[in-house]
């Protein structure tokens, strides 16, 4: 009896290696948004906004609450979540830097097991990185193609929206958001200016939402939605004062949608925390890179256990920075599921406003109300000079991030503990101190109005 029972477990043991070495590689879908919060979707609470696509794709895959960039900035963090490094690792921290010739990013390192990788709209990540792609398209009505190029072969496509990204203009989808009934948050002035400048940014979100639904269609009328593995997330807050180019959760928090058919949960949510430095490992993983073949300077690592069981934990902390975006600045923060630290060096002050936010209605109607001096604590923290050292926040009891508490008698030993936690961060993953790699401004801190069109070269002090 004992040596049937070892056969039938030998044979289904052998079964279930041919069936796994016989399923077909998943192919991977990236949608990256430009600009977006991660509490302006449907499915984050947004009871006004029209995300029916992302809405319906969180219930047939997982949502997360507590996912974390990087960066900021828009190619920084492209660059981080392609290379699976930090900015200031990369050599291209600072916004319009191109990424180092030699240095792989995702759709190289997949061709090594035969996958044919596309790019949809917005790069910025330079020539090098560019040419790591197959095939690039600049309108989304070429998806199909690129579906042909593939053909039987596994793929990889990373659509880059620049939906929400400024300018804006009425007219992008065909029932707009009534303005009456946007979310404003605390750290913008609720003005009618600002109310219609969100519901332009709303209908940008709406209009990439559409988009979204119809390059999905196209791959299910292909038969291949079952096996292809979609991710949704942006690259920084949305483009409004204190949100986009800081490292507040407005900032640095964002959407995080995965479906992948048959291996994860539908309709599932986590809290744990997520980075986007750990994508990079687990696409690999994923598309059954063998690890010999993974860089070896890797700064993320594989979430493909935590997408598998949603039991467990996530990472027990979300490191994040700030570098040059129009103006120059170092900052450096760690998030924890309680807790937010962030450390500044430019004390003497305010803190940077990327240009173009500096002239939108929502900026003007904060230099309007403090004109007036109607503007509260929590809109003027963009402007105070001098910045204290450290900020600390319980993002749990304070989810804006209003009250710090870094001289607290409450949370000194906390902020004491966490600066800690970062310097350690800092030192284990090579980050510079802010006086050797340095830019001048070219948009006036106080107004927001650009000074220069030149980007300032870098003075550059690193052995």
């Amino acid at each position: 009896m004992h040596k049937w029972i070892v056969v039938i477990t030998v044979v289904l043991l052998s079964c279930s290696f041919t069936c796994a070495a016989e399923t077909a590689p998943p192919n991977i879908l990236i949608f990256l948004a430009d600009d977006v919060d991660w509490r302006d979707l449907g499915c984050y609470g947004n009871e006004t906004i029209q995300t029916p696509v992302l809405d319906e794709l969180a219930t047939e895959g997982v949502l997360y609450w507590n996912a974390f960039l990087t960066t900021p900035q828009c190619s920084p963090s492209r660059i981080s979540v392609l290379t699976g490094k930090y900015p200031h690792a990369t050599g291209a921290e600072d916004l319009h830097m191109p990424l180092l010739a030699g240095d792989p990013i995702v759709p190289g390192m997949l061709k090594k097991v035969g996958y044919v990788s596309g790019h949809m709209n917005k790069k910025h990540y330079g020539k090098h990185a560019d040419a790591q792609f197959d095939w690039y398209s600049k309108t989304f009505d070429k998806f199909p193609e690129f579906l042909d190029k593939a053909g039987e072969q596994p793929w990889f496509c990373w659509v880059g929206f620049t939906d929400a990204h400024r300018p804006y203009a009425p007219g992008v989808i065909p029932v707009p958001h009534d303005p009456a009934k946007v979310d404003v948050p605390p750290y913008l002035v609720d003005t009618p200016e600002t109310r219609a400048d969100l519901a332009l940014y709303y209908d940008e979100i709406a209009r990439m939402d559409g988009d979204i639904g119809r390059m999905l269609a196209a791959v299910k009328a292909r038969g291949q939605l079952e096996n292809t593995l979609v991710i949704y997330f942006g690259d920084n807050g949305m483009p409004f004062p204190r949100a986009k180019g800081t490292l507040y959760d407005s900032g640095v928090g964002t959407p995080l949608i995965i479906s992948w058919p048959g291996k994860m949960e539908a309709g599932g949510e986590y809290s744990g925390l997520v980075s986007v430095v750990d994508f990079a490992p687990t696409l690999l993983e994923i598309a059954g890179v063998p690890k010999v073949n993974w860089p070896n300077d890797f700064q993320g690592t594989s979430m493909v256990p935590r997408m598998l069981d949603l039991s467990k934990p996530g990472r027990t902390y979300a490191f994040s920075e700030r570098n040059w975006h129009d103006c120059d600045e170092h900052l450096r923060s760690v998030r924890t599921k309680k807790y937010k630290l962030i450390r500044n060096a430019y004390l003497e002050k305010n803190h940077g406003t990327a240009a173009d936010l500096g002239g939108s209605p929502s900026f003007q109607s904060l230099l309007q109300a403090q004109a007036d001096a109607t503007i509260t604590d929590t809109q003027n923290m963009i402007f105070v000079k001098p910045r204290p050292l450290l900020e600390l926040y319980d993002v749990v009891k304070d989810p804006w991030e209003t009250q710090n508490l870094a001289e607290t008698k409450r949370g000194r030993k906390v902020a004491q503990e966490l600066d800690g936690v970062l310097q350690d961060w800092m030192d284990t993953t090579g980050d510079f101190e802010p006086q050797y790699r340095r830019r001048g401004d070219h948009t006036d801190r106080e107004t927001g109005e650009r000074t220069q069109q030149k980007i300032p070269p870098m003075t550059n002090l690193l052995p």
